[in-house]
């Protein structure tokens, strides 16, 4: 217990200016709006210092998050926008301004971090060294306000302990995200499981917590929404079995398949049936 209670006191032991800071918080965005703001409101108390990574915001994302984080970082607008490339370059700012961080979460900025959560993982990590990222319950705010909302709130379910990937809400080691070189930036979807994929390559583990971590607001409210988002877990499964698709890993490949059989061979046979 004593043990329990010295490893949080020093991993909770930051300076309001930060020094020798060992956790640190790379928040990504674009027009959030007041779910930034709480998102942001969220992690005040742990007190680590904070990048958020705006990605050509049209609303006031910036003057929301100005007050409340360590530094703004706004991506070139000449390249095309990721959350991959976004999470890259927070991590890189991050690491470049406190460059005694050992952990870093990263929190999309449509989600709340559960008060805990940050010494929680931080606590983890330190105690099992082969691991590089950890994760834990996400939950939708809003589930029962519409059936998209509901339908994302059943996805973020997942099996605790050893897994083999984490989603966009994570703590990592900082050694380990260093060593595969991050996220694949030119990945418009998938990027966390495809890190984790080299991760695991390298020797490392993922976990996730029976422990809650984060609230998300997906505020999906139509069918275009969802749809959008549907196409976009295509596309990316279809990038995963292109990278990771042979032995060992399969990455992908049964997801891969049942979206072909799906959205495209049983659409066939129907058509053809009527009109046979």
């Amino acid at each position: 217990m004593r043990v329990a209670l010295k490893i949080r006191e020093i991993i909770l032991n930051i300076k309001n200016e930060h020094n020798n800071a060992i956790i640190g918080i790379v928040v990504i965005g674009r027009n959030e709006g007041q779910r930034l703001l709480l998102s942001l409101q969220s992690m005040q108390e742990s007190n680590c210092p904070i990048v958020y990574v705006d990605s050509g915001s049209s609303d006031n994302s910036l003057e929301i998050a100005k007050p409340l984080v360590s530094c703004l970082h706004q991506l070139d607008s000449s390249t095309l926008f990721s959350a991959a490339r976004a999470r890259n370059e927070g991590f890189q700012k991050i690491a470049e301004l406190f460059p005694t961080l050992e952990y870093v979460q990263f929190i999309d900025g449509d989600s709340e971090v559960v008060e805990g959560w940050i010494s929680e993982a931080a606590m983890f990590l330190s105690k099992n060294l082969q691991v590089a990222v950890v994760s834990g319950i996400l939950s939708e705010r809003f589930p029962e306000k519409t059936i998209y909302n509901k339908l994302c709130d059943l996805e973020w379910k997942m099996p605790y302990g050893e897994v083999k990937a984490c989603g966009g809400n994570a703590m990592m080691r900082v050694s380990a995200f260093a060593q595969v070189k991050g996220y694949l930036p030119n990945l418009v979807a998938g990027e966390e499981p495809e890190m984790c994929v080299r991760l695991r390559q390298n020797g490392w583990k993922v976990w996730h917590l029976n422990c809650a971590m984060m609230l998300h607001d997906a505020d999906m409210v139509c069918f275009d929404q969802w749809w959008k988002r549907t196409m976009r877990g295509g596309y990316a499964f279809a990038e995963g079995v292109f990278l990771h698709g042979k032995a060992p890993e399969f990455h992908w490949v049964a997801e891969s398949r049942r979206a072909w059989l799906w959205g495209a061979i049983i659409p066939l046979i129907a058509v053809l049936t009527f009109f046979i």
